[in-house]
């Protein structure tokens, strides 16, 4: 489940609960629905109230890069818990998106 806002051309997406396999397919899709629809030049991913992360998260932040790429916009992601920072950084993912 998520909760977003969108000002000036940047679409802000606050992920709520867990990013697993089971739950990446849906925000996946409505997060991807939410870029079409608004054309943002920035994505911003807002984790901080995600409770659980693993491999999927990963998963799903590049796919939002290469779409955001594909668009000609970015992705930044935001107020990562911890754990969900050590999973990113073993990802090396500050190599494609801005890590705020």
């Amino acid at each position: 489940m998520i909760n977003y806002e969108v000002s000036e051309r940047i679409l802000t997406v606050t992920i709520l609960g867990e990013i697993d396999h089971h739950t990446a397919i849906g925000l996946r899709t409505e997060i991807d629905g939410l870029v079409r629809k608004y054309s943002p030049l920035c994505l911003i991913l807002d984790f901080s109230r995600v409770d659980f992360c693993d491999s999927s998260g990963i998963a799903l932040v590049l796919g939002r890069y290469r779409l955001m790429k594909s668009l000609g916009g970015e992705v930044e992601l935001i107020r990562l818990p911890e754990n969900v920072s050590h999973i990113f950084d073993m990802a090396d993912l500050k190599r494609l998106v801005k890590i705020g």
